[in-house]
């Protein structure tokens, strides 16, 4: 394996743990949300607050980090299998770290904003600017997808 192609798996690896870390920082959001305070032990103190947004939101916003997160470490695990050149490895690379970090992004708007999912165009700036950040990471994740998929199950010729 090419030193380029393992440059790419471990630039997968740490988006991936980056994501990782950031659903475990919403996750917090999400446990002072359902808490209505901030309280962390062993510190002998809280702050009585509840953080805007809804539990949905929250759970969405801290699940996505995760699960994109760990998509990254798949897409790392498999790279080599897929019939590309290393060049074309690490476009693929670079999107799907693109749609990892608009759709956390994107997720983690909802929370902290009212009336921001980026469900469609329209309303406030936030809610504007995760239904881009989610209108790019979803056509660019069809699109690297549809690319892998044909490549992938098409025919090809077996050497002799």
């Amino acid at each position: 394996m090419t030193a380029d192609l393992e440059d790419t798996k471990r630039l997968l690896v740490g988006h991936g743990a980056l994501l990782i870390f950031i659903g475990g920082v919403l996750g917090f959001g999400f446990l002072f949300f359902l808490m209505e305070r901030v309280a962390l032990w062993p510190f002998p103190f809280s702050i009585d607050v509840q953080l805007p947004g809804t539990y949905d939101a929250w759970r969405m916003a801290h699940m996505e980090g995760i699960v994109n997160g760990f998509g990254l470490w798949i897409a790392a695990a498999v790279l080599p299998v897929f019939p590309f050149g290393v060049k074309a490895l690490k476009r693929i690379a670079w999107g799907l770290i693109s749609v990892g970090w608009t759709i956390v992004i994107a997720s983690a708007l909802d929370p902290l904003f009212p009336d921001s999912r980026g469900l469609e165009f329209g309303g406030s700036a936030t809610n504007q600017l995760a239904f881009f950040l989610f209108y790019w990471g979803v056509v660019l994740v069809m699109i690297i997808m549809g690319v892998i998929a044909w490549r992938c199950l098409r025919p090809h010729k077996q050497p002799d």
